[in-house]
């Protein structure tokens, strides 16, 4: 499945962010799913639902990603940190 995904934040140099994969998780399920987000989203709900799972968790990724945690600077425990990522 392709979602269309820009990477605009990728586009970034590299001390922004770092490439990583999500954890793999065992058995991924849809508690919750709105519909009608996205069908207005532009998603093909049909064709996502039977892979939603593991496409929202991360077990699959979808032919268009590229996933990255992004590294920030700011405050934490009353100290400057000059890099923070998540």
């Amino acid at each position: 499945m392709v979602f269309g995904f820009k990477h605009s934040y990728a586009a970034l140099p590299a001390r922004f962010f770092a490439a990583v994969s999500p954890a793999p998780v065992t058995a991924p399920e849809v508690v919750l799913f709105n519909e009608p987000l996205a069908r207005w989203l532009g998603i093909d709900v049909p064709r996502l639902l039977p892979q939603a799972a593991d496409l929202l968790s991360g077990k699959t990724l979808p032919e268009d990603a590229r996933p990255i945690a992004m590294a920030y600077a700011g405050h934490q425990f009353a100290h400057f940190v000059p890099q923070l990522g998540d």
